[in-house]
């Protein structure tokens, strides 16, 4: 007989890609707000010709937001691969024995 509290052997873990995407949204998203608030701070001078580091910063912090919801949005409407597929199929339909 088997042991049904055994392990998996063969563990669904995700690949050194999919752990590091959130990384890669969060820093295309910075480059975007560091872009933003360096045109900011050349366009928005005072007549003095002084840079207006505040506006920068707002405006840099709102890109940084948008651009971050807006990545993982279109992230997230993907196709999902047949991995998820199948853990999806295991969840909708999950075996009697191991059922909670």
């Amino acid at each position: 007989m088997t042991d049904q509290n055994q392990p998996d052997p063969n563990p669904l873990e995700p690949t050194r890609r999919d752990r590091l995407r959130p990384l890669e949204l969060v820093g295309f998203s910075g480059v975007l707000a560091v872009f933003a608030g360096l045109i900011v701070m050349l366009v928005l001078r005072t007549p003095e010709g002084i840079v207006d580091f505040a506006k920068a910063g707002i405006v840099a912090v709102i890109v940084f937001i948008v651009a971050l919801v807006t990545l993982a949005l279109i992230g997230l409407g993907g196709k999902p691969s047949d991995d998820d597929v199948e853990a999806r199929k295991d969840l909708q339909q999950p075996d009697k024995g191991n059922w909670h």
